[in-house]
């Protein structure tokens, strides 16, 4: 994957007052990420003006936006999304604001946004440069303290312009909520086409707001649950070619794909460890499924569960020590935990009716899962099964999956009536839904690390 060249501080980011026309010197490329930071926001609840970027001139680039001046306003846009659909905060967005000029942007009006009781202002520029890539630069002010917060910069190729949004928009929501960033990520899913009972399934990947959606198998073959690898090369999936299950491994760079895993028994719910080393599986034998873990390179699988009935693998804890996954062992799917190899394994979930598809939360602290009351409804526990909450509450929510920084969760909703599924995120509080607008239907959702 691409890595982007980092500008960043004080002094790679200044820009020179010029005049229509001249091009501001550009800020030296290559050189490692860093961040200004200046005072002190306490207040997550905070009105934020973005208005659309600046420019030196309105020149073309190679963008599905255009002019240098449409990607200004397409560039703060993008950030608006991202910062509007977290619920944290309240972005005011660039169609009823002022567009501030170039010499503005280092240089605010205060008053100007006071007026419009903004307590955050974030504003930058877009600019060409000679080589054909393009410099994005982005700031943050406290607006009643009068002074810069952070900013931050990129030089990229132009076709890249969205991830510099998102980078800027993470450096908002890291700098005021005091959490890890996850806009800059991207999302594998299953892409759903055709009647019910000839269902076309493909392997696709997009950004973490729906965009850049780009197909990976061409649907010959049924893909299901997808994972990424955790750094970020490589996508894990499951097939089923004329009813034989196959597991593979698929990597992004190359866009090829190795055969890891082909058996005569169904598989289900291939699975990374954290390192990267073991891939966890399930595997049915004679009506009795149970979870089985082999090495990422190939070879022998080793058993890890033995109970009559149906074990179906879920997810490693970060520090890999552990392993959340389902048993009907109890008489109904339940939700249980294991030590990596096997041993001590217990029942977490005590709620009434059932609990599927857990998955450990990256920070270590909750397991999300699929509550079966009547409705599915995704909600959270701590891993010992205490403190449960729904964050979800329509007819078949399911499998949810983790933002790399453990604070947002996705899930894929089927619609009552019309059987069809979208991809949706919600936050910790349950309260901040958002559908991920795809041209057809989706499941199957897997979030992927922070991009680098």
């Amino acid at each position: 994957m691409k890595h982007l060249s980092a500008v960043l501080c004080a002094a790679a980011l200044a820009l020179p007052v010029v005049a229509a026309g001249q091009t501001a010197s550009s800020p030296p490329s290559g050189t490692p990420v860093q961040e200004e930071v200046v005072g002190t926001i306490e207040d997550n609840d905070a009105k934020i003006a973005i208005p659309a970027f600046a420019t030196n001139a309105d020149v073309p680039t190679q963008t599905s936006a255009g002019s240098t001046g449409a990607l200004g306003l397409a560039v703060s846009n993008v950030i608006y999304g991202d910062l509007k659909n977290n619920g944290l905060f309240k972005p005011v967005g660039p169609g009823s604001l002022p567009k501030p000029s170039l010499g503005q942007v280092q240089a605010p009006d205060y008053g100007t946004w006071q007026s419009r009781s903004a307590d955050m202002l974030l504003q930058g520029y877009v600019r060409a440069e000679p080589g054909g890539n393009i410099t994005v630069g982005c700031y943050l002010y406290d607006v009643s303290l009068g002074q810069r917060v952070a900013s931050a910069g990129w030089t990229l190729p132009p076709s890249d312009w969205r991830r510099a949004a998102h980078k800027c928009a993470d450096m908002v929501y890291s700098r005021l909520s005091g959490e890890n960033p996850f806009f800059d990520s991207r999302i594998a899913f299953i892409a759903e086409t055709g009647p019910k009972n000839r269902r076309m399934k493909q392997l696709a990947v997009m950004d973490s707001d729906g965009a850049n959606l780009r197909y990976l198998t061409t649907g010959q073959t049924t893909a299901l649950t997808p994972r990424f690898s955790p750094d970020y090369k490589q996508i894990l999936y499951l097939s089923y070619f004329n009813g034989q299950p196959r597991i593979y491994i698929y990597d992004l760079a190359t866009s090829t794909q190795r055969l890891l895993l082909q058996s005569k028994n169904p598989l289900f719910a291939p699975r990374w460890s954290p390192d990267g080393r073991w891939i966890l599986y399930s595997m049915a034998i004679g009506g009795n499924t149970d979870v089985y873990k082999m090495p990422s390179s190939g070879g022998a699988g080793v058993k890890l569960t033995d109970s009559p009935g149906i074990d179906i693998g879920g997810s490693y804890s970060p520090d890999g020590s552990h392993i959340v996954f389902e048993s009907d062992r109890s008489g109904s799917q339940q939700v249980y935990v294991m030590n990596s190899d096997g041993t001590g394994q217990k029942r977490i979930s005590f709620f009434g009716g059932r609990s599927a598809t857990p998955e450990w939360s990256p920070r270590g602290d909750q397991i999300a899962f699929t509550h079966i009351a009547g409705n599915f409804r995704i909600a959270v526990m701590d891993p010992s099964g205490g403190n449960m909450h729904y964050l979800t509450d329509s007819w078949q929510d399911e499998a949810p999956t983790w933002a790399p920084n453990g604070r947002v969760i996705q899930f894929f909703r089927t619609t009552r009536g019309s059987g069809k599924t979208g991809i949706w995120q919600v936050d910790l509080t349950g309260k901040n839904e958002r559908k991920l607008d795809t041209p057809n239907d989706g499941s199957d959702p897997a979030w992927g690390p922070l991009r680098p």
